[in-house]
């Protein structure tokens, strides 16, 4: 059983995703009612579209069609496909998944984390669409997600003979702690970050 995205051994999320899917499916709720606050379609003409409230930052021009791919009711119908399949996996004799929204259904998929990363195969593709989901939110109102730029090669020695790992090391913004996702070696702290920097292979002339 290995974690799905990193392919790591510790479950079908690795401790660091598990995390992740937690925190966003936390914050889901409250990104799409700003969504909601965001943009309204007008009830008259052709679908034409309106800015309710000034977004966190710089935005582009809307595209109309943005509407039936970010909203309230898709992000609310996702999760609770979710919830229902987790649901059935887990308790298959009971009845028909108690109604609720998106943000009842984001709590309850919280509460089973433990069960799905242990238990549930398809963790590893609601953490994607958790994951796509916060993303196309942020987009709408301002604040997308930073993007993750190469820092250097993981110096990490991955076997006896002194073979360095040499994967690509990557960081964003308000990151401390980096992790290869070639060989999992952690560097926290300034001393670790500092050597990561030293040892880095010069280039090429």
């Amino acid at each position: 059983m290995t974690c799905d995205p990193c392919n790591r051994s510790t479950g079908y999320l690795c401790t660091w995703h598990r995390a992740k899917l937690d925190a966003r499916l936390r914050a889901l709720p409250a990104l799409y009612a700003e969504v909601g606050e965001c943009l309204v379609p007008r009830r008259t003409g052709w679908g034409n579209i309106v800015a309710t409230k000034a977004a966190a930052g710089p935005r582009s021009p809307i595209n109309e069609d943005i509407l039936d791919t970010v909203n309230w009711g898709r992000a609310a119908e996702i999760l609770r496909s979710w919830r229902e399949d987790v649901r059935r996996l887990r308790w298959p004799h009971r009845g028909e998944t108690p109604p609720g929204g998106l943000a009842e259904d984001c709590r309850w998929l919280v509460q089973e984390l433990d069960w799905i990363v242990a238990q549930y195969p398809a963790a590893g593709d609601l953490a994607r669409e958790v994951r796509d989901l916060e993303a196309a939110a942020r987009a709408v109102v301002g604040d997308p997600v930073p993007q993750r730029k190469v820092v250097g090669q993981c110096i990490a020695l991955t076997d006896d003979q002194g073979t360095v790992c040499g994967a690509a090391i990557t960081h964003r913004a308000g990151e401390t702690r980096l992790v290869c996702r070639a060989c999992r070696c952690v560097y926290e702290g300034q001393t670790e970050l500092l050597l990561l920097l030293h040892y880095q292979p010069v280039p090429a002339a």
